[in-house]
């Protein structure tokens, strides 16, 4: 299975697609390795006994029942799944290795085509950091880009909050019929008519705490560059700073008082060599020459050289 792929599945497809990866101890890289290997995930799950018996693992393979009814519940969302090789699947996304092969999809598919640059900060965030979050934001759309962020509380909040009108994307770790945090159900009524939702989880899994760095590569798969507005030391947001640098990713970030430790991460970023953020120009100089050439790095040069290793 590679990126390049261009077809639409069949409905039957898809839900061999969405059994396969619903499968316990299956996760992106061995979905992957057993397309490749058997042709097709119905041509997997036909040879699952062989499967099972040569890796000597248990692992069952949800009813079609299930799944189907998940299915129904997504549509009756006005929501879809979008297969890893079909065309409104986003190619930035599609070229990292952990991509996920299944992604649901609430609301406007428009953000997704045009280049994508994430920003994340805080949940905790100060009032002086949400404003210039949401200031850079919309900005940024303005520009032209699709905001991406991760729904969460403080930073995502003013980010999407500031591009409703535009489309931001926001990736959510839990189902998109579990919305997490539960108060942002209405940023998300809001958001899905212009933007849109997106999540890899099961459509009623309620979040846990190791879904979050699961949804923070896809917040940077998505984009060219990352931007962090206050983050501590251990944080979410450098975790998605690292994951960012891995995936070839522009890392950048907006300086902040060293006496507030909200500021420490994002600081030390910059101390690291991430680009300093002041304003939208900022992070227009860093990404206008990468949208003609629209590639997407594996890894680039500066990550083998040690840098961000602050998580």
């Amino acid at each position: 299975m590679t990126a390049s792929t261009s077809r639409v599945l069949s409905e039957h497809e898809r839900l061999d697609w969405l059994r396969l990866i619903r499968c316990e101890g299956i996760g992106p890289v061995s979905f992957k390795g057993l397309i490749d290997s058997h042709g097709s995930a119905g041509a997997v799950i036909k040879a699952w006994p062989e499967i099972i018996r040569r890796s000597a693992r248990s692992l069952r393979l949800p009813s079609e029942a299930s799944l189907q009814h998940e299915m129904k519940a997504m549509e009756a969302l006005g929501a879809r799944y979008i297969a890893m090789g079909e065309p409104d699947y986003p190619e930035s996304l599609a070229v990292i290795d952990s991509a996920p092969p299944l992604i649901a999809v609430q609301g406007s598919l428009a953000p997704l085509a045009r280049p994508m640059v994430a920003i994340v900060g805080a949940r905790n965030a100060s009032a002086l950091g949400q404003s210039f979050a949401a200031r850079l934001a919309a900005d940024l759309a303005i520009a032209g880009f699709a905001v991406v962020s991760g729904l969460a509380r403080g930073i995502d909040k003013a980010v999407h909050s500031a591009t409703l009108q535009y489309g931001t994307v926001a990736v959510v770790a839990g189902g998109i019929g579990k919305i997490y945090p539960p108060q942002h159900e209405g940023l998300v009524r809001e958001l899905v008519g212009t933007g849109c939702v997106i999540s890899e989880a099961p459509f009623e899994w309620v979040a846990t705490a190791r879904d979050f760095p699961k949804r923070n590569r896809i917040v940077s798969g998505l984009s060219l560059g990352v931007v962090v507005v206050e983050a501590a030391l251990r944080s979410g947001s450098l975790i998605t700073a690292r994951l960012a640098l891995e995936q070839g990713r522009e890392v950048m970030a907006s300086p902040g008082s060293p006496l507030d430790p909200r500021n420490d991460g994002s600081n030390a970023l910059i101390r690291q060599g991430a680009t300093l953020i002041r304003h939208a120009g900022d992070v227009l100089e860093v990404l206008s020459p990468l949208i003609e050439r629209r590639t997407f790095p594996a890894r680039p040069p500066r990550a083998r050289e040690g840098r961000f290793d602050l998580v």
